[in-house]
């Protein structure tokens, strides 16, 4: 399928973990001889790739792909970071394709590219400042925010530990609330956006997700993170599979009661992902990538 685009386009397919986004995008960059923009913030670690449902090997070789195991989970990374060097790869890749995918679950990573992101003067935040964050735990982090930001502790989702983290960047780097800084102003950007969602009812959605869990397990996630263990402490790890695991290694817990808890931990990630790309007028929803037509979207949307 060749379609006659006459602008650049940003196609942007989103949703929860293991709706099919993957694959979606797969099919879609295919028939439109085009690459695919990773949106997921948890795959761009190389260290990282049975917990994170990376595309296997065969599915990267499909598609050009960007933006997956580029970084190591010892760099530092950001929502801010990772707009200013999309940028200049969607232009790039602009000049050779009228549209380019981007796919994920990471919200805060699609909207800085598609929204902009506010500019907390950067060259203020120094890597003192940035170790002294990556030192605390999730827990601490939800309570520095909640006691030097109260406003914004009460909006952001305090499961994610990068939103915590930017926050606290920002109000030890200038000595001022973040939320106090947010412009919260969409940043015109030289290409059209258009997004389209998966969704599914809440009980087939939830069964998707035992059902990869115990996939991930027979694939060696829990070697995975057994080796991955030493670096625990490490940003990139604060997350849904690992951190069920780290806490059955310590002791915390056993084996049946951490697998529960990833499958029971991922489902909820899931809701949080559908409350966020549920607040974007700009979705078009499909109930999972069967009802997803493309040359219907292209036809009536780009």
């Amino acid at each position: 399928m060749q379609a006659v685009i006459n602008r650049k386009t940003l196609l942007v397919i989103c949703g929860p973990t293991a709706i099919g986004k993957t694959a979606l995008a797969i099919d879609v960059a295919k028939r439109l001889n085009t690459e695919i923009i990773s949106a997921d913030s948890r795959q761009f670690y190389r260290e990282m790739s049975i917990g994170t449902a990376k595309p296997a090997a065969v599915e990267l070789a499909e598609v050009p792909h960007h933006f997956i195991n580029n970084l190591s989970i010892h760099d530092h990374y950001t929502a801010g970071m990772y707009e200013k060097e999309v940028l200049p790869l969607l232009d790039e890749l602009f000049a050779k394709h009228h549209i380019v995918v981007m796919v994920g679950g990471s919200g805060l990573f699609i909207k800085a590219v598609c929204e902009g992101f506010d500019d907390f003067q950067n060259d203020v935040i120094t890597d003192e400042v940035k170790e002294k964050v990556r030192a605390l735990s999730l827990e601490q982090m939800q309570q520095e925010v909640a006691r030097l930001d109260p406003a914004f502790y009460a909006v952001v989702d305090k499961q994610n530990p990068r939103r915590l983290q930017r926050a606290l960047e920002v109000i030890y780097g200038t000595g001022r609330k973040y939320s106090d800084q947010r412009s919260g102003a969409k940043i015109e950007r030289p290409f059209s956006i258009v997004k389209a969602g998966l969704e599914l009812e809440r009980s087939a959605l939830n069964d998707r997700i035992n059902h990869r869990v115990d996939q991930m397990l027979t694939d060696g996630l829990w070697a995975e993170a057994e080796a991955l263990y030493p670096y625990k402490h490490l940003q990139p790890l604060q997350t849904v599979g690992y951190q069920e695991i780290f806490d059955a290694i310590d002791g915390k817990t056993t084996r049946e009661q951490a697998i529960e808890l990833i499958k029971q931990n991922t489902r909820q990630y899931a809701k949080r992902q559908m409350t966020w790309f549920k607040k974007d007028e700009d979705v078009r929803w499909f109930d999972t990538a069967r009802d997803f037509d493309i040359a219907q979207f292209l036809e009536r949307y780009i």
